[in-house]
């Protein structure tokens, strides 16, 4: 990638022109949108091989965890290199794991939250004034789509109970974090993402937030058998530990979507320690630790 890519957060700039980059470096590797955000941003996507029952990998869910942005970012550019070149990584064989396997990431699912969570409300176009009013002038820790939704509350699955959950914290409308929206996949982002499952069917899906050095991996009575020991694998490989979420993350997500109505493994993989958002710095460390993690759950 260019000079510095990853010592600096994630512009939507830096993310199109390294879009632009991978693919003119690397020709089969696919990269195209899946759709655009709120305020038209491209929600960019790198394929590997067939891209039917692919492994999915989706970052930038939420505006101020971008750390994530630039973790599937860089692991796409190793893939790649290491596929190019013949080379291994981390000692495995990516040209094999290719021959058979297809992989799909996402970096960056929210591209107006992460914009306004680096860049301020003024990123946020002609929605400027509502970012503003509903941040307080503070927009750092911003998780939510330009529109004040949520999206890792807006899948459908429990949005009745999630409804319930909000109303009972008190939340009832848009805001900086935890809105689910008015219905599921009402949001631009969600429902791109939603129609790119369906689409191509993938075999598992790996969400990545931050922070907690935390995996989920069940939701349901969906939840297939096989997931708990994926997930134990996983954190094996990254010495995180495996729990569940509470209170309102435990309805609404896209793992929890994925679970219930395509009946295959999903998780939430929450990466880092400390207090969101992580500083960029965090990512080398963060990335060498979890990089056996991240070609094991293409194998799994």
């Amino acid at each position: 990638m260019f000079d510095g890519f990853y010592r600096q957060p994630p512009s939507y700039e830096n993310l199109r022109l390294a879009a632009q980059e991978l693919k003119q470096s690397y020709p089969f590797l696919k990269v195209f949108p899946i759709g655009k955000s709120v305020l038209g941003r491209s929600i960019y996507a790198f394929g590997f091989g067939n891209l039917r029952q692919n492994t999915l990998y989706v970052g930038g869910v939420h505006g101020m965890e971008w750390l994530t942005v630039l973790l599937l970012l860089r692991f796409t550019e190793a893939l790649a290199q290491a596929a190019a070149g013949g080379r291994p990584l981390a000692e495995v064989d990516v040209a094999r794991i290719l021959e058979s396997r297809s992989l799909v990431l996402i970096p960056c699912l929210n591209p107006d939250g992460v914009e306004i969570a680096l860049y301020g409300a003024g990123t946020a176009k002609h929605l400027c004034k509502f970012v503003d009013k509903m941040s307080a002038g503070e927009t750092g820790r911003w998780q939510a789509n330009a529109r004040g939704v949520d999206l890792n509350h807006n899948f459908d699955a429990g949005f009745a109970q999630l409804k319930r959950l909000e109303q009972a914290a008190g939340i009832t409308g848009p805001g900086p974090t935890r809105y689910g929206g008015v219905c599921p996949h009402s949001e631009p982002e969600t429902n791109a993402l939603v129609r790119f499952c369906a689409a191509t069917q993938p075999r598992q899906a790996y969400a990545f937030h931050s922070q907690g050095e935390e995996i989920y991996y069940r939701y349901g009575p969906c939840t297939p058998a096989r997931a708990q020991l994926m997930a134990q694998v996983l954190a094996c490989a990254s010495g995180y530990i495996v729990t569940e979420p509470e209170k309102l993350a435990s309805h609404g997500g896209f793992k929890d979507w994925f679970i219930e109505k395509l009946h295959r493994p999903a998780f939430t993989i929450e990466i880092g320690r400390g207090k969101n958002p992580l500083a960029v710095e965090e990512l080398e460390p963060i990335y060498a630790r979890l990089l056996e993690m991240l070609l094991i759950s293409a194998l799994l």
